[in-house]
């Protein structure tokens, strides 16, 4: 399951910071322990997107939104939202605020995101990229978005890197003139998707943030693609951490929610929270298991990694 997968198929859809809800020293988080915390917010602000919760809440986007929020989620994604409709753009970020959520990321996608392009310095592939810029600062105000995912695109494997990375760093620049006026960062994602793709590790994207020298332009930071490239999660994060804007959420293997792999979340998630960080974390991942009890499982999972204050 990789990322242009989820923006094909819709299954990734992408408010004031809500005080985090701790659980006293051992709690319990499974069973009945776990229906027992249903609503409460929790220590980091985790987002899901669409598809998550629809056994549990239905088709409508709207519902499974509401339906996040009785479960004590305090933000979504939405990564395909530059896409929807104004209208249907208009009614998710009413009820966000209504809610009091805030929206996570949601892709600047201009069709270039996979395949070569912006390394490549050419003005057409530059000017679709201003171009969307414009777009999606108009869709963030009708949902309060503040975060924007960037992805930089292919290898020019005719170019040296050192050009190819010069042409990246102008295009940040161009996107982050658009953006800074209006508070808005977009945020670069390092992915494992493909070798073909230009930033792969953390370290590569730090340096393009800090030749772009902009608020706007930072990190986003996604655990399962970086476990997968890098490791050291913690140690790349302490490296990285003043250009880290946004962080994901995905187990390895499997891409799916906390505690079905590798990764020990509980925690990851007690050195972020411990660094301060007040952002979103964007649940980036599928349901390990189908049905109800799948999305059940989920929040279960999230409550158990949670629970790092004890």
């Amino acid at each position: 399951m990789n990322r242009k997968d989820f923006l094909r198929n819709g299954v990734v859809a992408t408010g004031a910071l809500v005080a985090g809800q701790s659980l006293s020293a051992g709690a319990s988080v499974t069973g009945n322990g776990a229906a027992a915390l249903a609503g409460k917010t929790f220590n980091l602000d985790y987002a899901p997107h669409q598809g998550m919760f629809q056994n549990s809440a239905g088709k409508s986007f709207l519902d499974q939104i509401q339906f996040m929020y009785d479960q004590g989620f305090r933000s979504i994604e939405d990564n395909g939202f530059l896409g929807r409709s104004v209208e249907e753009q208009d009614k998710i970020g009413n009820l966000l605020s209504k809610l009091g959520m805030r929206m996570g990321v949601f892709v600047v996608d201009g069709g270039d995101n996979w395949k070569v392009s912006l390394t490549t310095g050419k003005k057409e592939f530059k000017d679709k990229f201003v171009e969307t810029c414009k777009r999606s600062v108009e869709a963030a105000k009708r949902c309060n978005a503040k975060w924007l995912t960037v992805v930089p695109g292919f290898y020019e494997r005719h170019l040296p890197y050192g050009i190819q990375f010069a042409n990246v760093v102008d295009a940040m620049r161009a996107g982050a003139e658009i953006f800074e006026p209006h508070g808005l960062v977009m945020v670069l994602e390092t992915l494992s998707d493909t070798p073909e793709l230009f930033l792969q590790q953390t370290h590569e994207t730090y340096a393009v943030c800090k030749a772009v020298k902009s608020p706007s332009c930072k990190i986003l930071y996604d655990i399962y693609h970086m476990q997968k490239t890098e490791g050291q999660l913690m140690v790349n994060i302490d490296r990285c951490w003043d250009e880290i804007a946004y962080i994901q959420i995905g187990d390895n293997p499997g891409r799916n929610e906390p505690t079905t792999g590798e990764i020990n979340y509980k925690n990851l998630f007690k050195h972020i929270y411990d660094k301060g960080y007040k952002g979103v974390m964007g649940m980036e991942h599928g349901n390990s298991k189908g049905g109800k009890e799948g999305e059940m499982r989920v929040i279960q999972a999230y409550r158990e990694v949670d629970n790092f204050l004890g």
